[in-house]
């Protein structure tokens, strides 16, 4: 059955978000429907079966925001997926999967077609009618991506010579930027933000402090960005161990750590309880679970738990960043790039004061400048610049500058 809205034209930044579900399962259809036209400022434009209907509704409905799954009779959401983008190049597409290794590595490939996210759902039509943390999930993406839709969004600029296996985030409209560095407590930086004024934010000086470990969080868009930033950053993970958080459920991560080795050309996987951690090796904080360390007999080693949620989110970011600036002080680069919430901000700070660095990726080259705008904005940071510039800084860092 297909049920869409009459044409209209598109929303405007004032209208509600306009959202097209596409599933074949009545039961999810019927479930996202009505959880999306019960929150405030969205709305249900289309209710579809197939991605053969979704391709033929689009120009007709014109969504903002497309929940397409992935395993569809007549047209499957990973094909349907470029048709879609070839009518609607800014149209946002957040990919729908159970968690299988399939859908996972299926998913993640969406991301090098266009999607701007995926969103893992229950294995059954019963668990995604209890699972409060998919609803929450989803619409929280809905309603963040959306936001982002309705500005223009030119690409963000390439890193030259990066093996990247997904798209770079797209971009909002702003001026180059090369650095922010505050000269002193009095003498703010200016960052211009996407779509508002020139807005001052406070930076830090960089810590002389010599590091030893680079850590890495990220969320919503990490993906892309951690591809394009490993790739651009092996002789750094010669020198140092590289831990990465990235909100992710399990399957996802495995597959995350195999992309992030081929485009590095160096061993990554995801961090195992009691593992020691050494130089030239990348750990990726795996999914649906906390990644931590701690120092045994001497030797700093990865733990692994699964305790409650922080920020929402297991794996989660700040658990790191605290448990790390306890083991190395200050002696730690820390980089927080794309993602939605504050995850990583309260993390940054005990880092901060134990004498590392922080680095946040800007809003323009994020996909949504959730993570990394509330660490620029709480001061945390020693500089906030775009995707193609953090990794020739983070080379700099490790070979000495401190400018």
């Amino acid at each position: 059955m297909i049920s869409a809205a009459a044409s209209v034209p598109p929303a405007t930044a004032a209208g509600p978000i306009r959202v097209m579900v596409v599933d074949d399962a009545v039961v999810v259809r019927g479930l996202v429907s009505r959880w999306v036209d019960e929150e405030p400022g969205m709305t249900v434009v289309a209710s579809l079966r197939t991605g053969r209907e979704a391709v033929d509704q689009l120009e007709r409905t014109k969504p903002d925001v497309v929940v397409l799954d992935i395993e569809m009779p007549d047209l499957d959401g990973i094909s349907a997926l470029p048709l879609m983008l070839a009518k609607r190049r800014d149209l946002i597409v957040i990919m729908a999967s159970t968690l299988t290794r399939r859908n996972a590595e299926i998913s993640l490939k969406a991301l090098s077609l266009g999607a701007a996210d995926y969103i893992p759902k229950p294995e059954t039509n019963r668990e995604v009618t209890t699972s409060t943390t998919f609803r929450h999930d989803l619409i929280e993406k809905i309603k963040h991506l959306g936001a982002r839709r309705r500005r223009p969004m030119p690409a963000a600029p390439a890193i030259p010579g990066a093996r990247v296996p997904f798209s770079v985030p797209q971009a909002a409209p702003r001026p180059s930027v090369t650095e922010f560095r505050r000269p002193s407590d009095t003498a703010p930086s200016h960052v211009g933000h996407a779509g508002h004024p020139s807005t001052a934010i406070k930076l830090r000086p960089f810590s002389a402090t010599q590091p030893r470990v680079l850590l890495i969080g990220s969320s919503t868009g990490g993906p892309q960005a951690l591809t394009a930033l490993i790739a651009q950053i092996p002789k750094v993970i010669d020198l140092v161990p590289v831990l990465i958080t990235q909100h992710m459920p399990p399957t996802f991560t495995t597959i995350l750590a195999e992309h992030l080795a081929r485009a590095s050309g160096r061993p990554a996987k995801e961090g195992e309880d009691g593992e020691p951690i050494v130089a030239g090796k990348i750990y990726v904080a795996p999914g649906g679970k906390h990644m931590r360390v701690a120092r045994r007999n001497g030797v700093p080693v990865i733990t692994i738990d699964e305790g409650p949620l922080v920020n929402f989110c297991r794996p989660a970011v700040d658990p790191l960043f605290n448990a790390a600036s306890e083991i190395w002080n200050g002696a730690i680069l820390a980089v927080i790039l794309t993602g939605m919430g504050s995850d990583g901000t309260k993390g940054a700070g005990t880092i901060v004061a134990a004498g590392g660095n922080i680095i946040a990726q800007d809003e323009a080259t994020s996909v949504v400048w959730g993570m990394p705008g509330a660490a620029a904005n709480a001061g945390v940071c020693a500089a906030v610049l775009p995707l193609d510039q953090i990794a020739p800084k983070i080379v700099r860092m490790f070979s000495g500058d401190r400018t």
